[in-house]
């Protein structure tokens, strides 16, 4: 009896056991089956809770954006498609995941301040295959980017990036070419903006970043790439949706011949059927949008430089940014010399004369000193170790200009050769695309560059994308239709310039080359090549050198021409061209832009406005306890009729003041504030 009792309780314990663990099992298995369809979804939102992320892990690897209850960006697929037909992305097996907050702050080189609070939300994606995905949830951007973990070499077919927006937006979209016209990937990335609807993208077409999107409420969405190193550059085309973009990316080069412009272009004439070979265990470049809620915060906007690769160079101490007086734009058009003006030695030595006088630090000599394929070689008209002996006796360096080509084949022998005559830098042109080997090259020529402590000045290029972070050695990039364009185009640029400070500027130096001392209306603008004149007023060119980020700042014009308009070279010069501070006063893209900028306890504001004259309200609180004297140039009264006209005035501010100012056509208002006690 006793016995077959305890033979019934264990079979009763063994049966509960049973079931628990049973139990249990359909727990432990539910909870699983909830886990991994919880992490196929995800969530993410920024510090401060106004942005929110969510990717979706289903047949497509999707992320979509809400900003302040907004929908931004509609679900967009993304994926990487390699070599044999592998998708990463599509129908993703998630191994793993994390969410982490990043709070830090990191110095800043040449740039329009000296901090940089690093602030975001990380989720990381780890899937099965070898492969994640990282996305970073910032106050004020998006970003994404792919790593993978796989051995060796794998050939990258394709990108898929889409950014998808919920209804048909308008566009500022700066169109490169049209296929048709056979520049498929070779360009100067230089383009106004066409201000259109997405759904009228021009067919056959592409367009170049970055690319603003105004999705309403007072919300703009600027679409940019950042630490874009051995990969090639993406481009926007429009997307089945009708509604966004897609990303477009040149094929890899196999076989190149020089061609283009004077035969300095070097131009693939073959390319293949993928657009990257590259290491297997790496990161890929990250694909980010910046969000506003009013235009002037994209003045003010850091996102490649939080997304770009940290700094490459240990000694920076030797890198020093600053004006240039440049030989190019005016055509070494000077006068009142006693020597004929050209391409030599006298020519050179006279913009080293008006340098030091006026404290500049560089000077350029520009194309034709030697021939463009050949940097070995200085025409007899050139003596450049004499020109660059002056130029060290009084303080002012030189800057050599060389073709992209020419540099890729010989800067092993260049540029210890000019870096041991004392040459300080490169401006390097013509470059032209952004495949690839193009992109790659950039990189290796910087970090030679950096070797022999020589400055890059970059032209005929795509956008920056961190570069100048990583190398900061590389201080001035073009990729904007700049002031060049006078001399033989007649072109709505002042629209243009108050619309790049919203744009093209958000990715990083923009080397636009202000300085025009011959100003006119619309009226009486004439395009002539070698004797230049601009658009808008000269209050208008004086701003653009504190709005502007350049680092390495041109000023374009002729030496004469500044030595007779003296007291307006006399504020230019004193402008610096980076800063420790930036604060955006007023915007609206395509209309205006007002922005200061503080360096050691001096502040610099500059504004400026389109073809429109208008009134605005600086407001001063940016200025610390204190007097504060300004010392401003204003449009004239008579500016819309002549551009030169202006007027200077020393005025009383402080931090409790607000100022009315009025903008003539095309105008500009530029002020240097100064604390006087």
């Amino acid at each position: 009896m006793k016995t077959s009792k305890r033979l019934y309780n264990t079979a009763l314990i063994l049966n509960t056991s049973r079931n628990i663990l049973a139990g249990l099992i359909v727990v432990f298995l539910l909870s699983s089956s909830i886990l991994a369809a919880e992490n196929k979804d995800f969530e993410v939102k920024s510090p401060d809770g106004a942005v929110i992320l969510k990717v979706e892990a289903g047949a497509k690897l999707e992320w979509s954006v809400q900003y302040k209850g907004q929908q931004i960006i509609a679900p967009s697929a993304i994926s990487m498609l390699l070599d044999g037909g592998e998708v990463l992305g599509d129908n993703a097996t998630i191994k793993s995941s994390s969410t982490e907050k990043i709070n830090t702050v990191f110095t800043a080189l040449n740039y329009i301040k000296s901090k940089i609070p690093d602030n975001c939300t990380q989720l990381t994606i780890n899937c099965k295959g070898g492969y994640g995905v990282i996305f970073r949830v910032y106050n004020d951007a998006v970003a994404y980017r792919f790593f993978t973990k796989k051995n060796g070499e794998i050939v990258v077919k394709n990108e898929e990036a889409n950014f998808n927006f919920t209804d048909n937006d308008k566009a500022f979209i700066p169109y490169q070419w049209d296929y048709r016209g056979g520049k498929i990937f070779n360009s100067s990335f230089e383009a106004l903006y066409r201000e259109s609807n997405i759904s009228q993208f021009l067919k056959d077409s592409l367009a170049i970043l970055p690319a603003l999107v105004d999705v309403g409420n007072n919300k703009k969405v600027v679409i940019l790439e950042a630490d874009l190193e051995d990969y090639p550059g993406m481009y926007l085309n429009i997307n089945q949706t009708g509604k966004g973009f897609m990303g477009v990316y040149a094929p890899y080069p196999l076989e190149a011949e020089l061609g283009g412009y004077g035969g300095i272009n070097y131009v693939p004439t073959k390319r293949a059927d993928y657009i990257a070979k590259t290491n297997g265990r790496r990161s890929f470049p990250w694909r980010a949008i910046a969000i506003s809620q009013s235009d002037k915060e994209l003045l003010n906007n850091d996102i490649v430089q939080k997304l770009a690769s940290p700094p490459k160079i240990a000694d920076v101490s030797w890198i020093e940014p600053g004006q240039v007086a440049w030989d190019w734009w005016n055509d070494r058009n000077i006068s009142h010399v006693d020597f004929k003006a050209g391409m030599n030695t006298p020519t050179y030595k006279y913009y080293i004369d008006f340098a030091a006088a006026n404290k500049i630090k560089y000077i350029i000599i520009d194309g034709g000193w030697s021939p463009s394929l050949d940097l070995t070689k200085i025409i007899p008209d050139i003596n450049l170790q004499e020109i660059i002996d002056y130029g060290h006796q009084k303080n002012v360096g030189v800057i050599i200009w060389a073709s992209w080509y020419a540099v890729t084949q010989q800067m092993d022998t260049v540029f210890p050769l000019y870096s041991k005559m004392g040459v300080k830098g490169f401006k390097i042109d013509f470059v032209d695309r952004d495949d690839q080997v193009a992109v790659a090259s950039l990189y290796k020529i910087a970090e030679k560059a950096a070797e022999y402590h020589l400055l890059v000045d970059y032209h005929g290029v795509f956008k920056p994308t961190g570069l100048q972070r990583t190398y900061p050695n590389v201080v001035g990039y073009e990729g904007v239709k700049g002031l060049e364009n006078y001399k033989w185009a007649d072109e709505d640029q002042p629209r243009y310039i108050v619309s790049i400070p919203y744009i093209r500027m958000m990715a990083g130096p923009m080397d636009y080359t202000p300085g025009a001392m011959r100003n006119s209306n619309q009226r009486n603008f004439r395009a002539i090549n070698d004797n230049p004149m601009s658009k808008g007023t000269r209050c208008s060119q004086l701003a653009m050198y504190v709005v502007f980020n350049a680092p390495l700042q041109m000023l374009a014009d002729n030496p004469t021409i500044y030595m007779r308009e003296q007291e307006c070279t006399d504020f230019i010069v004193k402008v610096p061209t980076t800063f420790d501070e930036t604060v955006p006063l007023d915007g609206k893209v395509g209309e205006y832009a007002a922005v200061a900028r503080k360096k050691g306890d001096t502040w610099y504001v500059g504004a400026m406005t389109d073809w429109d004259a208008r009134n605005l309200t600086l407001d001063f609180s940016f200025l610390g306890a204190g007097v504060y004297q300004a010392t401003v140039f204003k449009d004239g009264m008579n500016a819309d009729r002549d551009g030169t006209d202006y007027k200077k005035e020393v005025i009383s501010v402080s931090s409790g003041d607000t100022l009315n100012i009025q903008l003539a056509p095309g105008g500009g208002w530029a002020a240097r504030i100064e604390k006087v006690k």
